[in-house]
């Protein structure tokens, strides 16, 4: 089996279980990594018994005795993901000491880990650093400065893209397999790489049907996407008046960086923190409200609204109050369907859902995060690694390894594991990037966009390295 390849492993000691622990350890352990973790709360760890193939120390991030018990000095990597940046950054300290060559901590506060920062990165001996709220933020910003509503996302350095949309009833791919569609369209060069279909995700082939209302991700050359927009009914337009329900750490930094440029409310139920963010965002109209309760979005002007953004602390309110949205944009006419849903969602399981009911995009800072350590770990045999948002799907960029198991037979030929979980989207040849079928026989020193299950990285891995 390809999972079976042996690839070199480090060691790994995490700091926290908290907010993106578990997902990240969760994350390493399934990729064949020796995750040593250390947690002060005895619930995590016990549920994390249960769960975790790893070690588990009970005890303080700071206390040196459970490093010690961690046998520190042996490992590889720290990976300090505790609820408290102070802690996460000493953290990086004791590591430091121990030996321990790599070093990763997740700080809120953007006051460190920049050029100008008054403490730097070497100082701190933190080799990188992780701003969950951050890169959600600046995900989110990204996804609305896009000239067209659903998420497309630059890949092989721009020369090819990833592009999600929804199928309408009236779609022209409606109830077609992937076969019949590459038949009617075989002139445009693209592929449908996964399908978003209630609560799953499926990696499609040849035979699979897409049915209404499926979210679909495809992958095509820059050149064609206007062709593929076209076809798949999508608008282009630009974003220009967004409403955000939520000042916390996200909803106000995103409020913050489209300040100035586009018409941004913010609605905010806590009245002393509406009063600080007035102050903080001058540029920013600040509602005081809540923005779950339908008159009050309705009073705050969300028929006015080109992109609404449901960033609070709560999943379900996100995910509620983006159903509430369309529910109420639907009764104002026709014109104001392409109103545009985001959601912040913390729990990953949470992401397909979210998607395939209100939210034209789900955002999981966990996701992104770990996305981003990953890539910094693998960083010498992984180009990048994207998360598709709305999709339980990794699109991975790589090379192919001199004797690696891909370069074997045609895709077609391919293990079963391979059709069902992971799939070449594009294979760089001959100075240009070409969409991968059936037929395609990747070679030694191909650089390939892979799409793949969230879980199937390890298998991504096995595939394409010697």
């Amino acid at each position: 089996m390809f999972g079976k390849k042996n690839v070199p492993m480090e060691s790994i000691l995490v700091l926290g279980l908290g907010g993106i622990g578990l997902y990240l350890a969760k994350r390493l352990v399934h990729e064949g990594y020796a995750v040593t973790i250390i947690e002060s709360d005895a619930d995590l760890i016990r549920r994390a018994d249960e769960h975790l193939d790893a070690r588990l120390v009970t005890g303080s991030a700071m206390s040196i005795e459970c490093w010690k018990e961690a046998n520190a000095s042996n490992l590889d990597y720290m990976i300090a993901v505790t609820n408290n940046d102070a802690v996460n950054m000493l953290s990086a300290m004791i590591a430091n000491s121990f030996g321990i060559e790599h070093k990763i901590a997740r700080v809120r506060s953007l006051e460190y880990g920049q050029e100008d920062s008054q403490l730097t990165a070497e100082e701190l001996k933190i080799d990188f650093f992780i701003h969950p709220e951050e890169l959600a933020a600046q995900e989110i910003v990204r996804l609305i400065k896009r000239a067209s509503g659903d998420e497309i996302i630059d890949i092989a350095l721009g020369k090819m893209q990833a592009m999600a949309a929804r199928v309408d009833d009236d779609s022209s791919l409606a109830n077609k397999t992937l076969i019949d569609i590459a038949r009617m369209y075989s002139d445009i060069p693209f592929r449908v790489v996964a399908i978003a279909r209630g609560i799953s995700t499926i990696i499609p082939n040849g035979k699979t049907e897409i049915l209404p209302h499926d979210h679909i991700l495809i992958m095509a050359g820059t050149e064609e996407l206007p062709r593929l927009m076209e076809l798949t009914g999508m608008k282009k337009q630009r974003r220009l008046r967004v409403m955000i329900v939520g000042g916390g750490l996200v909803g106000s930094r995103i409020a913050q960086l489209l300040s100035g440029k586009v018409r941004v409310k913010l609605l905010e139920k806590d009245e002393k923190r509406a009063n600080e963010l007035s102050s903080m965002l001058p540029d920013v109209e600040v509602l005081l409200g809540d923005g779950s309760d339908k008159d009050v979005l309705n009073a705050a002007g969300l028929s006015d609204m080109d992109t609404f953004i449901s960033a609070t602390g709560e999943n379900e309110t996100n995910i509620m109050t983006c159903m509430l949205v369309k529910h109420i944009v639907q009764t104002l006419g026709e014109d104001q369907h392409q109103i545009k849903t985001i959601s912040l969602v913390n729990k990953e399981e949470y992401v397909v859902l979210a998607s395939t009911s209100g939210s034209d995009i789900a955002i999981n800072k966990k996701i992104l995060a770990g996305n981003e350590i990953f890539t910094f770990i693998q960083r010498n045999e992984l180009l990048s690694v994207s998360h598709m948002h709305g999709f339980d799907v990794e699109v991975v960029d790589l090379i192919a390894g001199l004797k690696s198991p891909i370069t074997k037979k045609p895709l077609a030929k391919l293990d079963r594991l391979f059709t069902d979980h992971i799939i070449v989207g594009s294979v760089f040849r001959d100075g240009q990037w070409e969409t991968a079928v059936g037929g395609t026989h990747v070679q030694a020193g191909d650089r390939a966009i892979v799409i793949c299950d969230s879980l199937y990285l390890k298998q991504v891995r096995g595939l394409f390295l010697s």
